[in-house]
């Protein structure tokens, strides 16, 4: 099962960052349920100051480029993810159209694929 880890920004205010995170304590249930339609079977998301972190298993074929997109194709899950972008920013290095910024593993102990 492919295993994915992307990083993004957060806008640098505690407030916002405390909004942000009162708001993955209760995802909307739509979202949810597109992230699995889309073959997403685990995702987890960390913080450490402004930087998110995100590594999530996917189904064989996943291709976050494309099957992202198919995710924001639901009405209410693109309004989440809109909703999401207000608090977020870019990462120094996200390629040109990246906003959470695909990660190169470099280390795995054990054989996890």
């Amino acid at each position: 099962m492919p295993v994915f880890a992307q990083a993004i920004d957060l806008v640098d205010d505690a407030a916002l960052i405390a909004e942000y995170e009162r708001h993955h304590r209760a995802v909307w249930p739509e979202v949810e349920r597109g992230l699995r339609a889309i073959g997403i079977r685990e995702m987890r998301i960390w913080r450490l100051g402004t930087r998110l972190f995100m590594v999530f298993e996917a189904a064989e074929g996943f291709e976050p480029a494309r099957d992202y997109q198919r995710y924001a194709e639901d009405p209410r899950c693109s309004a989440w993810d809109e909703l999401m972008r207000t608090y977020q920013r870019r990462v120094p290095g996200a390629r040109e159209g990246e906003w959470w910024a695909a990660m190169a593993e470099v280390y795995s102990l054990g054989d996890v694929r």
